[in-house]
């Protein structure tokens, strides 16, 4: 008989699994999709893959399976850890039953080899007392997911320390790519080599983090966007996690993602079970590739966003806590006159919340400052056609509160001990019953009462000392699970009502929360230089309609740089568009101006919220190169960016990335709008009029950039030669204004 060796495939990925080994299978492929393999194939790829014995090591070396275990001779740290008063800490699974889907009709799983998407393992170790399931399934785009899920079926409890989910990574693998990160600053890239040892990015902040890594990533050395075969593992989870990329002296490489759980955080009564978040790997050759499969498999969700993306005003940098109804009124206005579709309303509305110091957990309308409540605003508001969204930060309570003071055992803290504060807030354990419902009941009436179509969700601190103030336990676990519970009921309540996930700013991106949210807040730095990292490293996760990018002032609120309104409307072109910023005082022609953007991205965001995004590699650090690419490759957008002075005088040429190399595009400049004029002292010839090149002859041989002064970009349109003559810029709408 053959041995039981799986392949799981689907858009262009192929995962085998092989289920003769000792203890769990092992994981013999993860990568490009193999074609079609018969069963000796299949057999011989796991003979090919079977170790040799060496001087000083074990008699049957062990084999990186999907719960590495001790009891199977591995020797890093095992897949699951745990105890029962100090003992039973090594179980020994063994393979109970295998099932699938996505497998022929007359296929025996458990008897043969096989095609499918999916597998479900059921292990038990009965001296233990436990039993796992491992859930494996590779997506339409190719994205592999794994969970693990534990069950005590013993008498007594078992204390569970850790549950690990591992993805193998090629022979090639090299060198490891994460992000790092602080409050306005966040998906900062970092890379060094993949050596023998484990590289560990841990979260125990209560959420993500600022300085989280979204992915941890490794491929061929020096590997890019647009090249180098790269693997990269995401945990969707939007507590505490770790995740690692190792390498083992038995010259294994691998990817492992986990909750990071806190000690006695998950204690498993008989009959309780344990599952890990989502643990999804996906990968590419080169970034691009690796983030599309991601991106294709949001936009397959039955929940994912579906109407255009509304731009959004945000009055926070507008106003911050100065709730002035008639500045509110005439910014709404401004704002409906430069083509926004929803105003939202931050900080500074509930009781007593006249700055960040009081008020956190007092949800309800302050009539000191809103006598009238919300209604002459969103009349307002709607009655210029916008839609109306409100901040909340509901997990979060000041002790200057009503809430603190009338309950301060509902806030997280140790043996009565406060933890140590931040922004003069504490943080409400909203795993405590009766805290959710307060919460859920306080947002439910405001929604009940008014037409509100979004709630902007912040997170303004990290959990020190999270422990239940009537336990003592440790409490991130359960929170995070509360927070996902509240979002639910809330959405369940309110048909349609959409959330956007901010936390200070970039600090819980992660797809847990976005299962249950339609956008993130990428970061509270506007500063469009800044944003460029911070947009490119998210996106390997977030796809565009997902990622909120705003037009900040003309000097930014973070970093005090000064920058032109084409350079803010740009950079943060393809996202999930707003505005943020007092534009009620702008002069007529400045107005025009952001409303010709405004324009140009309507014009073209099923294009940034449906196609493929791409970066260039370019050699040049002093350039950028970053577009859209439609579905069907006949259209495509580029910015290209002059970060600095390049040392090159002009900066040479740069290629258009993901077109139809046999397609024949109709490429124009749109040069910046409203800068001082080009430094170049003539003339671009190929910007005159729009030149007809191959996709090949543009990815491969390119264009010569146009000289710019730096900190300003221009915008690109690709159209196949058989589109509209003069392609859509937002030169030509400001000319039809």
């Amino acid at each position: 008989m053959s041995s039981p060796l799986y392949h799981l495939q689907a858009g262009g990925t192929s995962v085998i699994v092989d289920a003769s080994v000792a203890g769990m299978p092992a994981i013999l492929h993860w990568g490009p999709e193999l074609g079609p393999l018969g069963r000796d194939e299949l057999d011989a790829m796991s003979a090919a893959a079977k170790p040799q014995r060496v001087s000083g090591g074990i008699d049957h070396p062990a084999r990186l399976t999907l719960l590495p275990q001790e009891a199977q001779g591995w020797q890093l740290a095992p897949g699951l850890s745990g105890h029962r008063s100090g003992t039973g800490f090594s179980p020994d699974f063994q393979i109970s039953d295998i099932s699938g889907t996505g497998f022929s009709p007359d296929f025996k799983v458990t008897e043969t080899a096989g095609s499918g998407r999916s597998l479900t393992i059921t292990a038990t170790d009965p001296h233990a007392a436990l039993s796992l399931t491992s859930r494996l399934e590779v997506t339409a785009s190719g994205l592999f997911k794994q969970q693990q899920t534990v069950t005590n079926t013993g008498d007594g409890s078992y204390d569970l320390g850790s549950l690990a989910l591992f993805f193998p990574l090629p022979p090639a693998a090299a060198e490891i790519l994460d992000t790092t990160g602080r409050h306005l600053k966040e998906r900062s890239p970092q890379r060094r080599d993949l050596t023998v040892g484990a590289h560990v990015r841990e979260s125990r902040r209560g959420r993500p983090g600022a300085d989280a890594s979204l992915l941890m990533a490794a491929g061929t050395k020096g590997f890019g966007f647009r090249s180098g075969l790269v693997h990269a593992v995401h945990l969707a989870w939007s507590g505490n996690h770790r995740l690692s990329a190792e390498r083992s002296i038995n010259a294994q490489n691998f990817l492992t993602a986990s909750e990071l759980l806190l000690p006695g955080e998950v204690r498993l009564q008989p009959g309780e079970s344990y599952s890990t978040p989502w643990a999804i790997g996906s990968w590419g050759n080169g970034l691009d590739e690796l983030a599309a499969r991601f991106h294709e498999d949001l936009r397959a969700r039955q929940h994912h966003p579906s109407s255009p993306r509304p731009v959004t005003m945000n009055s926070w940098e507008a106003v911050y806590f100065d709730h002035d109804l008639p500045r509110l009124k005439a910014i709404a206005t401004a704002a409906a006159a430069a083509g926004v579709e929803r105003f939202v309303l931050d900080d500074g509305w509930f009781l007593g919340r006249r700055d960040d110091t009081a008020g956190l957990g007092d949800w309800i309308v302050d009539k000191s400052v809103w006598p009238e409540g919300f209604s002459p605003i969103i009349d307002h508001v709607r009655g210029l056609g916008m839609q109306f969204g409100l901040w909340f930060e509901p997990e979060m309570v000041n002790p200057d509160s009503e809430l603190a003071r009338s309950h301060p055992e509902w806030m997280l803290q140790v043996n009565g001990r406060m933890p140590v504060s931040a922004r003069q807030q504490q943080v409400l354990n909203l795993a405590l019953p009766a805290a959710w419902e307060y919460i859920f009941q306080a947002m439910h009436s405001i929604l009940d009462e008014y037409p509100i179509d979004y709630i902007k969700w912040d997170h303004n601190r990290d959990l020190l000392d999270p422990a239940s103030a009537a336990s003592g336990q440790a409490a991130v676990h359960a929170n995070t699970h509360a927070v996902y519970r509240l979002m639910e009921a809330l959405k369940e309540h309110h048909p349609g009502l959409e959330i956007e996930s901010c936390a200070s700013g970039g600090a819980r991106v992660d797809l847990g929360v976005l299962d249950r949210t339609d956008r993130i807040w990428t970061s509270d730095c506007i500063d469009p230089l800044e944003r460029l990292d911070n947009q490119a490293y998210t996106g390997l996760l977030v796809p565009y309609e997902l990622m909120g990018a705003h037009i900040g002032g003309p000097a930014s609120h973070s970093t005090r740089r000064r920058h032109s309104l084409d350079f803010r409307a740009a950079t943060a072109l393809f996202g999930h568009y707003g505005i943020e910023w007092d534009i009620s005082g702008l002069p007529p022609e400045e107005l025009a101006a952001l409303r010709g953007w405004v324009d140009f991205h309507k014009a073209n965001r099923s294009l940034f919220h449906t196609g493929r995004s791409v970066h260039s590699d370019h050699p040049d650090q002093s350039a950028d190169l970053r577009g859209v690419v439609a579905k069907d490759q006949q259209r495509a957008v580029f910015i290209y960016t002059q970060r600095s002075a390049s040392v090159t005088y002009p900066s040479g040429a740069f290629t258009l990335p993901g077109l139809d190399p046999d397609t024949l595009y109709s490429v124009a400049l749109s040069a910046p709008l409203t800068d001082a004029a080009s430094p170049g002292q003539s003339a671009l010839e190929w910007a005159q009029k729009p030149v007809l090149l191959s996709g090949r002859v543009l990815e491969t041989v390119g264009l010569q950039a146009p000289v710019l002064f730096p900190e300003t970009a221009a915008i690109i349109t690709v159209e196949s030669a058989g589109g509209p003559a003069t392609p859509l810029t937002p030169a030509s709408i400001r000319t039809k204004d």
